[in-house]
């Protein structure tokens, strides 16, 4: 489970004065994020670090939740903290991220019956499924090597007394004995008790309003088995055409309906299971408890009714509402919040893990930065970029969650979402510039031109949802879609080979790669309109592609059928990829049709006919 603070005691305990013991950095809560922070800051520095943490066991009896790391998580785990053997060696490398519908029809109680939205292709960059207390453990392991790190555990009676100009004093008992500590930095990372934010009132509220209610079952649940077929009618189905032969139980497998999704991870020995939920969609206490929660699933995707029910349960927890924000999360006064500690968002997709990886190579950097002129400026800039990552996630959530009700819908989502991500997220991470303050101008500029389209896409696409509901109707086979299909995704992912760039360089390639974000927001607008207008050649319709207006594009029905009958020109636009190739997403058609032939291969086929 999460660590948690919320029984400390905020007020200064009774003591005899101890010597204080002074540190460069004293760092509350030894859970990933606290302890990738003294990690990060022992390879790059000697600073002193003493970590505090309550709990009298690191890492806890229970099983902490958070395993699926994605591109950028997965580089700084790997690469920026140097644990890829550990990775390797003691838990799975991840298969991307996976997700599946419901097909009208089915009986829905077998893997096939599933329509499938995927990558096919592993990425460049590896992420993992971690066992969160196997991590835990090693980064402790790693840091107690280093002689300038202290850990305390078991700790009570913590309080912090903030300095604006000197050290700050920490004051908190161990073993029946006060300690006192002086600190030139404090970072806070003791989780959801967010000890910190509520002493200095920095709680604020977000628009998400999301539960969860997950458990751990013994065993890996390996999901193509959950079907009635043999094995050798599982190797020779022809579905693999479209998926191939990875296997799909090493993703982040997500089974989704209108406002949730069920994730399936594995993990050496166990499986990691949970349901995320809008509230207005999903009561709290309908998924409370380990059965009930495994009853809804088995209603929900009867395929799992085939293995759920006769697993061991290792542990289970929830949130009835997990998301929040926070005013401030660094400061030139020398404090800072790092992961759950400071903002969380949402699990989908994964971002804690990204989160933390921004916020502390932002907090470490600070730390190292001698002059007190340069820190105040960075810090400035940090406070601005911290939010605007966590900011770029809530749209997403607060704006177009029920659109994984539809696979077509959250097929553009999703692109439209990851394409982001690899150009504004992972390309300047892994290039380390998101410390160059060079970098961090142009980089602001644009992404805050993409806020604003971005909120118009979350709402577009979330409008073309519930236009298609009303309507009703769906394929009544499985459909297959890689996500690369959408050439813009895959340009995006391109850029993880663009390494060693200059802060300049690098935001030339940043503007350039907009451009791509545009177009592709372009195509998503002809592509739904194509869709209500009733004419498939609208998206490749020049006239009609150039004239659309994406600064104030709202979703319009009427608007564009009138559109669509004054563009007479029938000057075809390229898009560089098949522009109709989410038609397969709405229309019933043979499998077999699904996946282009080679040409030399069907001139082959058509000469032998």
């Amino acid at each position: 489970m999460l660590d948690d603070y919320a029984a400390l005691d905020p007020a200064s305990p009774s003591r005899n004065e101890p010597v204080p013991r002074k540190v460069d950095v004293v760092i509350l809560g030894c859970g990933l994020a606290g302890l990738s922070l003294a990690r990060q800051l022992t390879l790059r520095s000697d600073k002193t670090v003493l970590l505090l943490e309550k709990r009298p066991r690191i890492p806890p009896a229970r099983q902490k939740v958070g395993e699926a790391t994605v591109q950028l998580s997965g580089y700084y785990f790997s690469k920026v903290l140097d644990l890829e053997e550990h990775l390797l060696q003691e838990h799975l490398m991840k298969y991307n991220l996976r997700f599946y519908w419901k097909v009208p029809g089915r009986s829905d109680d077998s893997y096939e019956d599933y329509s499938q939205s995927y990558i096919r292709n592993l990425s460049n960059i590896a992420s993992y499924q971690l066992d969160r207390n196997k991590i835990e453990e090693e980064l402790l392991r790693q840091i107690r090597h280093s002689p300038n790190v202290t850990v305390e555990t078991g700790i009570s009676g913590l309080s912090i007394s903030l300095s604006q100009s000197a050290a700050h004093r920490v004051h908190y008992t161990c073993d029946g004995t006060a300690h006192e500590a002086e600190g030139l930095w404090v970072v806070d990372t003791t989780g959801r008790s967010r000890f910190l934010a509520r002493q200095l009132g920095l709680q604020k509220k977000n628009a998400i309003r999301h539960g969860s209610s997950f458990l751990w079952v013994d065993g890996l649940m390996n999901i193509e088995k959950l079907t009635g077929r043999s094995l050798a009618q599982m190797r020779l189905n022809k579905q693999r055409c479209m998926t191939g032969h990875l296997p799909v139980w090493l993703a982040t497998n997500h089974f989704v309906g209108e406002g949730f999704w069920f994730w399936v991870i594995p993990l050496h020995g166990k499986t990691s299971l949970g349901l995320v939920y809008d509230r207005e969609k999903v009561a709290a206490e309908d998924v409370s408890t380990p059965d009930k929660v495994t009853d809804w699933v088995c209603r929900e995707f009867p395929l799992f009714a085939r293995d759920l029910r006769a697993r061991k349960v290792l542990d289970h927890g929830m949130f009835a509402d997990f998301s929040y924000d926070c005013q401030q999360t660094i400061s030139g006064e020398r404090w800072a919040l790092a992961g759950e500690a400071g903002r969380f968002s949402d699990p989908l997709y994964s971002p804690g893990g990204d989160l933390i990886a921004l916020y502390n190579t932002l907090i470490a950097d600070c730390i190292l930065t001698s002059d007190d002129r340069q820190l105040k400026a960075k810090v400035r800039v940090y406070e601005v970029l911290m939010r605007a990552f966590y900011q770029a996630y809530v749209p997403s959530y607060a704006v177009s969650y029920e659109v994984l009700g539809d696979q077509e819908c959250f097929t553009l989502k999703y692109a439209w979402e990851l394409t982001i991500y690899f150009t504004f997220f992972v390309f300047p991470f892994i290039n380390d510039l998101f410390t160059e303050l060079e970098f961090s101008g142009p980089f602001l500029r644009e992404f805050a031109k993409l806020g604003a389209l971005n909120h118009n896409v979350q709402r577009f696409i979330t409008s073309y949802y519930r236009w298609k509901k009303s309507r009703g109707g769906a394929p009544s086979q499985p459909q297959f879609f890689d996500f690369t299909e959408l050439r813009p995704l895959q340009s995006s992912a391109e850029l993880f080979y663009r390494v060693g760039l200059s802060p300049t360089e690098a935001a030339s390639v940043l503007k350039r790669e907009a451009h791509n974000l545009t177009s592709f927001a372009r195509f998503i607008v002809a592509h739904v309109y194509s869709v209500v207008s009733g004419d498939p050649n609208l998206i490749t319709n020049e006239q009609f592609v150039e004239n659309l207006d994406l600064s104030g594009v709202e979703f319009n029905p009427e608007f564009v059928s009138q559109r669509a009958k004054s563009h007479k020109d029938r000057r075809p636009y390229d898009w560089g990829f098949d522009a109709h190739c989410l038609s397969r997403l709405r229309d019933v058609q043979n499998f077999e049709s699904q996946l282009p032939l080679p040409d030399a291969l069907e001139e082959q086929l058509l000469t032998a006919k």
